[in-house]
C-alpha cells in the first residue's frame, strides 16, 4: 500500500471494496429489522457510504433517515445498538477483525442541493451566457472590467 493511503489520501481499493461490504451488510440488517427499536422502527434509514481506515479496523458509516428528519435520534439509536451491530456485520463479512464502527450523519445529498442552488443562480446563467456570446475571452466577459 502506497504511502498516500497511510496518510489520508485516496483509499486503496481493499479498503473500498470492504467498505462496500460493511455497507452491503449494514444495509441488510437494517432493512430486515433486526432491531426492537422504535426510533429505528419508525425510520427507513438508508446507508449511501462507508469509509474504512487503512488498517480496516474502522469503519465510518453515513447514514441519512429518509427525508432527513429524526437524524439525531437515529444516530443515537443506531450508537446504543453498536455491539450487536459489530458482531452482525463481523459474521457476513469476512475480516481477519471486526472493525469498530461508528455513525456519522451522511451530509452528500446536503452538498448536491448547495451545488444544484450555486449552479442555478442568476449569477452563474448570466456567466454562463456571457460565456457563450465570447467563447474566445478567457474570462467570457469580453474584457468589460469584470
Amino acid at each position: 500500500m502506497s504511502r498516500a493511503h497511510h496518510k489520508g489520501g485516496e483509499p486503496s481499493q481493499r479498503m473500498l471494496r470492504v467498505g462496500e461490504l460493511v455497507r452491503h451488510a449494514m444495509s441488510d440488517l437494517l432493512t430486515r429489522g433486526v432491531l426492537n427499536d422504535a426510533v429505528l422502527d419508525a425510520n427507513v434509514v438508508t446507508v449511501p457510504k462507508v469509509k474504512m481506515s487503512p488498517d480496516l479496523k474502522l469503519a465510518t458509516i453515513y447514514v441519512m433517515p429518509l427525508g432527513g428528519k429524526e437524524v439525531e435520534p437515529v444516530l443515537t439509536a443506531l450508537d446504543s445498538h453498536k455491539k450487536f451491530l459489530r458482531g452482525e456485520v463481523a459474521r457476513k463479512v469476512d475480516l481477519k477483525f471486526a472493525p469498530d464502527i461508528r455513525f456519522r450523519m451522511d451530509d452528500s445529498f446536503e452538498n448536491s442541493a448547495k451545488i444544484d442552488a450555486l449552479l442555478n443562480s442568476p449569477r452563474v446563467k448570466r456567466d454562463l451566457e456571457n460565456k457563450e456570446e465570447n467563447p474566445d475571452s478567457p474570462n467570457g466577459s469580453a474584457g468589460n472590467g469584470e
